[in-house]
């Protein structure tokens, strides 16, 4: 399965993107909105396998999706589709050096549309409510705000949370 957009070409995540989801993770670390995601290591020992994971359970089925985002041959991001009781939930992760051009938007629009033709309507996602480029992203794409919940992935210097309000969006297509 490939789905083309005018930009992008979104694939099945394989085994070899790792080093390109290892270059995302990286890039966005130091970033202020990375205390709103959990913490991914980056040494390839523990990158590797686990996108190799990726690509054997999208090969396995519909339970759980995971898409390399690219732009000519670059992997520039990618999508995870996972099954939850009444649909499926979406992630979604671009390199910072491509935030702000539309590329998620418009992977993610490509991708909701093929899967909605496959027979999947309800999706649902979550992010920060203080992570407006993602809150955007998800109202642009039709999710609404069905709620909210305290999440925590980081400890202070004292080791208490730091615990932010996250949204928890819904997308339920005709």
């Amino acid at each position: 399965m490939q789905i083309l957009t005018d930009r992008l070409l979104i694939r099945p995540i394989e085994a070899a993107d790792w080093p390109a989801v290892r270059d995302i993770w990286a890039a966005l670390a130091p970033l202020p909105m990375a205390q709103y995601d959990k913490p991914f290591d980056t040494r390839p020992e523990s990158v590797q396998p686990r996108i190799a994971r990726w690509a054997e359970y999208t090969a396995l089925g519909t339970a759980h999706m995971f898409f390399a985002v690219c732009l000519h041959d670059a992997v520039i991001g990618y999508i995870s589709c996972n099954q939850r009781d009444d649909g499926h939930e979406i992630g979604y992760s671009f390199h910072p050096a491509y935030h702000g051009k539309g590329y998620a938007k418009e992977a993610l629009s490509a991708l909701l549309s093929h899967l909605q033709a496959r027979g999947f309507t309800r999706f649902s996602a979550g992010t920060a409510l203080n992570n407006t480029p993602s809150v955007r992203l998800l109202t642009a794409l039709g999710f609404q705000l069905v709620g909210t919940e305290q999440v925590s992935f980081y400890k202070d210097a004292q080791g208490r949370d730091i615990v932010f309000e996250g949204g928890i969006y819904e997308l339920v297509l005709e």
